[in-house]
C-alpha cells in the first residue's frame, strides 16, 4: 500500500528520514516579539537562539494551518499518518484534525490517521521511525493505526533545561523560582504524562541532572526493553546529546539508541543546550 507519513516541524528528524519522499513537514511559525520565521529547512538555529538570548520577550510558536495540512494530504496514496505535538503544548493537533476533515470534503476519502504524539521533538521522532518501518513491512492502515497508538500510550518523555529563562519570559515559571534555580544551578527534570508536563526530580548541575534523568529513564522503562529504541534531541550541542546516549548504550538495554539536533520548535521550547529524549 502507498502512504504519505506527516510531521509538524517539531518532529525531529535523522538524515534519512529527512530525506524521505514519503515524509512531509508542515512548518510551525516562530515569533519573539515582532520578529517571525518559519520553522522549515531556511532555519536558522544559531540566530534564533541568539534572539532568544537577547529579547526580554518569551519566544512563541503559531501552529500550522488546516489548509497546510490539507495540502500535504493531497497526494496519491492509500493511506496517510499524521503526527503532531501534544494538543497539551500547541494547537497543531486540532489543526491537523480540521485539515483531515477539510480533505474529505473535497477529495476521495482514504484511510487517515491524526495522532497526538502527548509528546514533543524526540518523542515525535520515535513515532515517525516506527511508522516508517511499519509502512515499509507493507502493513495495513488498521494494524499499522493499532500498533502506533500503543506506541504512542506506552512511550515515555523526558528533558532538561540548561536554563529556565525562555519559560521565565514566557510567564509559566516566577522571576524569583528562576533566580533561586539560576543561582543554586538547580536544574529540574521533567517528563511528560499524556503529553502534559511534571516535574519529575531536580539536580545541582547540568551533569547530575541528565545523569538523574537517564537513570529515571532506564527504572521506568520497564523490564523489556530490549525491543525498545531511544531516541534523543539535542539543541545545539552534540556532544552533550552524545554523552547521554553513552550512558544508554553502555546500559546495554535498548535495541538502539538515536540522536539528532532540534529544529526551531524543539529550540523554542527546550532553549540552548537542552536535551529531550524518548524512550518506547
Amino acid at each position: 500500500m502507498t502512504y504519505r507519513l506527516i510531521g509538524d516541524s517539531c518532529t525531529d528528524l535523522d538524515e534519512n528520514l529527512k530525506k524521505d519522499d514519503n515524509i512531509k513537514i508542515v512548518p510551525l511559525t516562530l515569533e519573539i516579539g515582532d520578529y517571525q520565521v518559519i520553522d522549515d529547512e531556511k532555519f536558522d538555529q544559531k540566530d534564533f537562539i541568539k534572539r532568544m538570548a537577547e529579547s526580554k520577550i518569551g519566544p512563541k510558536s503559531a501552529c500550522p494551518s488546516p489548509d497546510a495540512f490539507k495540502e500535504a494530504l493531497e497526494c496519491d496514496t492509500d493511506m496517510a499518518f499524521v503526527v503532531t505535538l501534544s494538543e497539551h503544548l500547541s494547537g497543531s493537533y486540532q489543526s491537523a484534525e480540521i485539515g483531515k476533515k477539510l480533505y474529505e470534503e473535497e477529495y476521495e476519502k482514504k484511510d487517515i490517521l491524526v495522532l497526538s504524539s502527548r509528546s514533543a521533538s524526540a518523542g515525535q521522532y520515535r513515532l515517525m521511525l516506527e511508522l516508517d518501518k511499519l509502512c515499509k513491512e507493507g502493513l495495513g492502515f488498521e494494524e499499522i493505526s493499532k500498533r502506533i497508538i500503543k506506541l504512542r500510550d506506552e512511550m515515555k518523555t523526558y528533558f532538561v533545561l540548561e536554563s529556565l529563562d525562555t519559560l521565565r519570559k514566557n510567564g509559566r515559571l516566577s522571576a524569583v523560582s528562576a533566580f533561586i534555580a539560576s543561582a543554586l544551578n538547580i536544574k529540574p527534570i521533567m517528563g511528560a504524562v499524556d503529553g502534559v508536563i511534571v516535574k519529575k526530580d531536580q539536580q545541582r548541575g547540568m551533569q547530575k541532572a541528565l545523569a538523574k534523568m537517564v537513570e529515571l529513564a532506564i527504572s521506568e522503562a520497564g523490564e523489556n526493553t530490549s525491543e525498545k529504541i531511544v531516541c534523543i534531541t539535542h539543541i545545539n550541542n552534540e556532544e552533550r546529546g552524545e554523552s547521554v546516549a553513552k550512558l544508554f548504550r553502555d546500559s546495554n538495554k535498548f535495541k538502539d539508541v538515536k540522536v539528532v539536533n532540534g529544529a526551531g520548535v524543539a529550540t523554542l521550547y527546550a532553549g540552548d543546550g537542552g536535551i529531550v529524549l524518548a524512550i518506547g
